[in-house]
């Protein structure tokens, strides 16, 4: 695989389904030219092979899965992938790793071959080359990238047939460090990764999700690890990110001694100097940069009103595009070309946002960061480990924290403000969800150091709703709500609404309201602060519902909880086995009252629930106040990450949310 971007790192999911990029390329596909030929005696071995243990009902079953890397002394690398499945399901014909294959390429990756093959349970042999495939591009929203594919697909990929591929990429990475991914969506029978080795060059293995296998000397510097009979993992709703759940091994290689590559060969303080070294001379102000800097910052008051100036720049007037070729996907770009261009990519708005803030005397430094939790691993130094780039901004002694609630505290840098000069929905102070109870890797003339960036008190992720209701004695319900929102909630709103057309918004609210009303008509709606991201979020709107509540003779069955849902994170009917992941912490309250129609009284109320646990609590009270019924609820999430181990008190607990929700109040005639 290419490691190719700090903002950009997604790679091709070998033998997971790609179902989506695969009708899109499909849909257009002109039959490739087929030529039958014989089929590679290493296929037909493997096609001999007994399957795997099958749990449940596998699309495709994948019989090899070997990998061949060899490294030069120059640093060139060659790398042959090999795969043959079994298909099983019909749904295979059009999955990348069975059906279809996907090869990455750029300016310094040449592919050098590429052949597929199809051994029929009976009839025809076939077999596909490079020039049968379609070449595309990978990233839409990227301005330009040399980074491409080759996409082949396989003839006749159909249940009971044998499919096959072999590829070999060609290239000089930035990075000498590897990892083998033997872990899929089905079962694989046997998998093989073999690294062959320079005289005088040494290697280093980490296993994750997996018990290490140790590895084989198959030749004088070359080794290799093989695996029988790797289960399949099945997927489930919020699961944490493939790579923290499925087997793999990461590998580093590099020449011993004195000739070892800080890139590739030691702690994360040798990656922070390379990357330091590779970013120095980005980072050098021009004038047309320090008379912005004067024009933004003339008239704050304070350094922190001055700071936010210029974080306020970064998010709203340089644009989020990248142009990444070869080194330039981990090179950012002179702060210069980007403030001319007014575009960049996270680590060209870094860069920038670096460049500026040290014209009002304020230091900062880059954060390689992950966008997804749990990919970073402490043990195992690696630059392919992420993704994005952020900022820590060293706050001066002048400058209080009130209110700003990203902060590390440093040992000798102090009070470190962590912000993201990309998202530009998440105010400065707060960082965004996914970036939270994460690694970064800060980086400093002296090296880089692993951070464990903060996870917001609940109280910074808020969102208050009251409503005042009437019902009528034919069911009908009418009401007037209003919301305040700050923290995530805000961010997630602002960015759907700004997202669309001012005429779409209210089809925004409309959404909201169908998941809960039937037959109801929004009669007004207005946002308060949209556009100003430092402000709490307000809502307020009016509808109309007919037959919301039942009526059975002289009873009416009502909800109480009129609108929102604590949708639990998982399928409470069935049992998983992979941890559940919460996007951040927050609390929800609900405050509504429901006028009765005249002459009814409450017959049967709800019972108040009171649930606490250490990741989240939950409860709730209905109480008839003269004519009006009064409901309220509380939902706090305080940990993000429950462990397997926890999930039969999450059920529970969710179990009595839903109960709760879908309970009634029984209203009487008198």
């Amino acid at each position: 695989m290419i490691h190719k971007s700090f903002c950009n790192s997604r790679r091709w999911p070998r033998g997971i389904s790609s179902l989506a990029f695969a009708a899109f390329l499909l849909a257009a596909w002109l039959a490739p030219g087929l030529s039958a030929d014989s089929v590679p005696d290493w296929m037909r071995a493997a096609a001999r092979e007994s399957l795997p243990p099958l749990s449940k009902d596998p699309l495709a079953v994948v019989l090899l899965d070997e990998q061949v890397t060899t490294v030069r002394d120059s640093g060139e690398i060659d790398t042959l992938y090999r795969r043959v499945s079994k298909i099983l399901r019909p749904e295979a014909h059009d999955a990348l790793g069975f059906g279809a294959v996907a090869v990455d390429f750029a300016n310094d990756t040449k592919l050098s071959s590429l052949k597929a093959w199809t051994l029929p349970a009976s009839g025809r042999e076939f077999e596909v080359k490079e020039k049968d495939a379609i070449e595309t591009g990978l990233f839409s929203e990227e301005l330009f990238s040399d980074l491409r594919a080759k996409v082949l697909k396989i003839p006749a990929a159909n249940p009971g047939d044998f499919v096959a591929y072999e590829y070999v990429q060609k290239h000089r990475p930035y990075i000498l460090d590897d990892a083998w991914a033997f872990q899929e969506t089905v079962p694989v029978r046997r998998t093989r990764f073999t690294l062959n080795l320079p005289p005088g060059w040494e290697m280093d293995t980490k296993w994750v999700n997996y018990e290490a296998v140790k590895g084989q000397k198959t030749g004088a510097n070359s080794y290799t690890w093989e695996l029988e009979n790797v289960p399949a993992i099945e997927k489930e709703p919020d699961m944490p990110p493939w790579p923290v759940i499925a087997g793999r091994m990461g590998v580093k290689y590099f020449p011993s001694g004195a000739h070892a590559a800080p890139k590739s060969s030691g702690s994360w303080k040798d990656i922070g100097l390379w990357y330091a070294g590779l970013s120095a001379s980005s980072l050098q102000s021009a004038p047309e940069i320090k008379e912005k800097v004067a024009q933004l910052t003339a008239g704050a008051p304070t350094t922190l009103a001055k700071i936010k100036a210029l974080t306020d720049f970064m998010q709203r007037q340089i644009r989020y595009v990248a142009i990444e070729i070869g080194i330039g996907g981990m090179q950012p770009h002179p702060a210069s070309k980007v403030f001319q261009y007014k575009y960049g990519d996270c680590k060209d708005k870094a860069t920038l946002l670096i460049t500026m803030l040290h014209e009002i005397g304020v230091e900062s430094y880059y954060v390689v960061a992950q966008v997804e939790r749990g990919i970073v691993r402490p043990d195992f130094p690696s630059p392919s480990s992420f993704n994005h780039m952020i900022v820590a901004i060293r706050l001066p002694d002048d400058v209080k924290n009130n209110g700003l609630y990203a902060i590390v505290k440093h040992p000798t840098l102090g009070q470190l403000l962590i912000f993201d000069p990309t998202d530009e929905y998440t105010p400065l102070g707060y960082i965004p969800s996914y970036e939270q109870e994460n690694y970064g890797l800060l980086i400093t003339p002296e090296g880089g150091e692993l951070l464990a960036l903060p996870l917001l008190p609940p109280n910074t992720n808020r969102s208050i709703r009251t409503g005042k209701f009437s019902l009528s004695a034919t069911g009908d319900l009418t009401g007037e709500v209003s919301e305040i929102r700050w923290g995530a909630p805000a961010r997630n709103l602002r960015a759907r609404l700004l997202s669309s057309a001012p005429a779409d918004r209210v089809k925004v609210i409309e959404d909201f309201l169908g998941y809960f009303l039937n037959n109801f008509r929004l009669t007004s709606a207005t946002v308060g602060n949209l556009d100003k991201f430092d402000d709490t979020l307000t809502l307020n709107y009016k509808f109309e519902a007919r037959g919301y509540a039942k009526t059975a003779g002289n009873l009416l069955l009502a909800r109480p909880r009129v609108l929102g849902s604590k949708s639990p994170p998982l399928d409470l009917s069935r049992e998983r086995k992979y941890p559940i992941e919460f996007d951040e912490a927050s609390i929800q309250t609900d405050d509504f009252e429901i006028s009765l129609p005249p002459g009814y009284v409450a017959d049967d109320l709800p019972s108040p629930v009171d649930i606490k646990s250490d990741y989240g609590a939950y409860s709730s009270k209905i109480e008839l106040e003269g004519n009006t019924l009064h409901y309220q609820r509380l939902y706090e999430i305080k940990q993000v990450f429950v462990p397997a181990l926890n999930l039969p008190d999450l059920r529970s607990f969710f179990g009595q949310v839903v109960s709760d929700e879908r309970a009634s109040a029984v209203l009487r005639k008198d």
